[in-house]
């Protein structure tokens, strides 16, 4: 439900805000008011494109906000969560038109496409009217209004689960078969990846185990001249550390024999020449490791260099190769099952396609029975709004499948989509003599608003819109076809949010709520006001709408009257 509307420097309107409740809203003021551009401000708010002409003269852009309450399960919070926005405090939805920075639309704050917008609001509202931006008379909503009306929503959506099971396993068939394609030339690749790595009888680490040896081995005579003068300095060598600890010692032992204090001393050196006895030991075993050894070095380069060309090839590390070698094994044997794998995909598509083949002839055998009775319904509304001589018929066909169509998705010579096998499309002739045409094709705003207002009106009950706009649904009529009109929008506003735009006050009688648009000139500058009027004030309105800018008591109290009624 549209809660309320904001617009800036837009047309002839410089500052206007507006709060919309539940219920049947009545818009009224003089031709020329500006009540077309409050349409125009919503069909921007809902994705239609925008022009810098509408930047009110003097501005350098335009801003257009507005703020809706939307409903948890509604098909619009579903578009909106789809696509990462959370509507559980409302949806605001702003559009700024510059001359210099182009246009811009935001959702909940965030920048945002028309595209994005658009399908987050096409089910949120509909305006008829000359303006129309016409959700629901797009052509491919009429089999879903029809399916509507005649509670065919279960069987339509399990056929379209059926579908949307088929064509995540047409994606995968079709991937199995390329592979199956190229099967050969895949195999004959990973099986020499495969022996060429197992071949090499990796182990983990190994590579870098290699670069140390290889180190040792051209370092051998430096590292065994190192070791070789540390033993010698701790252990060997005339004048040793070990010796000169051991004279330490038996000094410290004489000592102690005067102070056992310095006795104590003695013990510690020496537990510090044993250490010193286990180093020199490690030392010389160490030594005997070293090698000094040309081939050894050559092999070890040889095989650090084969190792390298794999890591290149496969990744990088032996940690790579080996994973490398681990998933070619995996897709070698994905391969031998392929077959299989095709068998069981090719058995579950023709279970599902069995089973929509079924549900989308039965459903459009239904859909043929409900359309015309959705005719007659629909012209037995038209009749009470001023077209009784219309002539309205829904045109079903089945979808023609292209050459190119998967036969999975084909019923009979039909393609079935998600809402099956037909299309469906309403048809009008609204004078008599003429042949029947696409609703679409109606040219005049009042027929085709009042063409809405009927089918909104069959399916008040099950029609997902919150927001319903009309604009000249009471053109070329007036009188009793009027207050036909004004029920209709009254008995409509229990199941929806209705705006309407009238100059009958048999209409605005109607209203919940009453909104005047009026425009003044100030400061050499023409500016559009709109106000929620007071019971006194919409009395006056409706007397104005009854008799002109010149109010009586006689229009007064027809006025009274008619509010009263």
């Amino acid at each position: 439900m549209l809660k309320e509307l904001s617009i800036r420097n837009f047309a002839i309107i410089d500052d206007l805000h507006i709060r919309f409740d539940a219920g049947l809203t009545i818009l009224s003021g003089e031709t020329g008011a500006g009540k077309s551009i409050i349409i125009n401000a919503v069909n921007l708010i809902l994705g239609s494109r925008a022009s810098t002409d509408m930047i009110r003269t003097g501005a350098e852009s335009a801003e257009l906000e507005a703020l809706f309450d939307v409903a948890p399960q509604s098909r619009a919070a579903q578009a909106a969560a789809d696509m990462g926005y959370d509507l559980t405090e409302g949806l605001l939805v702003r559009r700024v038109i510059s001359r210099a920075e182009g246009n811009r639309s935001y959702i909940n704050g965030r920048l945002a496409t028309l595209q994005v917008l658009s399908a987050i609001t096409e089910n949120m509202a509909s305006i008829s009217g000359q303006h129309a931006h016409q959700g629901l008379l797009k052509e491919d909503q009429h089999l879903l209004m029809l399916d509507q009306f005649a509670g065919l929503m279960t069987q339509r959506e399990a056929v379209s689960a059926l579908v949307r099971e088929i064509i995540p396993d047409l994606k995968h068939l079709r991937e199995l078969r390329a592979r199956q394609a190229r099967q050969a030339e895949l195999t004959e690749l990973l099986e020499f990846q495969q022996k060429e790595i197992a071949a090499a009888g990796i182990a983990p680490g190994e590579d870098r185990e290699l670069e140390q040896e290889r180190t040792r081995l051209k370092n051998a005579g430096a590292l065994v001249e190192a070791v070789q003068g540390g033993v010698d300095t701790l252990y060997s060598a005339s004048g040793s550390v070990a010796e000169r600890l051991t004279e330490v010692r038996r000094n410290l032992e004489r000592m102690g024999r005067i102070d056992p204090q310095v006795g104590a001393k003695a013990e510690a050196c020496a537990e510090i020449v044993y250490r010193v006895e286990d180093l020199v030991e490690e030392l010389r075993a160490y030594l005997k490791s070293v090698e000094f050894n040309d081939r050894r070095q050559e092999e070890v380069e040889e095989r650090l260099d084969a190792l390298n060309r794999l890591k290149r090839k496969y990744g990088g590390s032996l940690e790579a190769v080996l994973e490398k070698l681990a998933s070619s094994t995996a897709e070698l044997s994905a391969i031998e099952n392929i077959s299989t794998g095709i068998a069981a995909v090719e058995d579950r598509l023709r279970e599902r396609h069995a089973a929509t083949a079924r549900q989308a002839a039965a459903l459009s055998k239904k859909r043929e029975a409900a359309a015309k009775r959705f005719a007659a319904r629909v012209a037995a509304e038209l009749s009470t709004l001023k077209m009784a001589d219309t002539e309205f018929a829904v045109a079903l066909s089945a979808t023609p499948a292209d050459p190119d169509t998967d036969p999975h998705l084909v019923v009979g010579t039909h393609a079935v989509s998600e809402s099956g096998i037909d299309r469906a499309v309403f048809t009008i002739a609204p004078n008599v003599g003429e042949t029947l045409k696409p609703l679409v094709a109606i040219a005049s705003g009042g027929e085709l608003s009042r063409v809405v207002l009927a089918l909104k009106s069959i399916l008040a009950a099950s029609e997902s819109v919150a927001t319903i706009v009309f604009d000249e649904v009471d053109a070329g009529i007036g009188g009793a076809v009027a207050e036909v009109v004004g029920r209709k929008l009254a008995a409509l506003a229990r199941h929806h949010q209705v705006i309407c735009i009238t100059h009958l006050p048999q209409i605005a009688k109607f209203g919940d709520h009453h909104f005047k648009i009026s425009k003044h000139v100030a400061s050499g500058r023409t500016r559009t006001a709109i106000t929620l009027l007071s019971a006194d004030d919409r009395t006056r309105e409706i007397a104005r709408m009854l008799g002109g800018e010149k109010i009586t008591r006689v229009t007064l109290e027809h006025a009274r009257e008619l509010l009263k009624k």
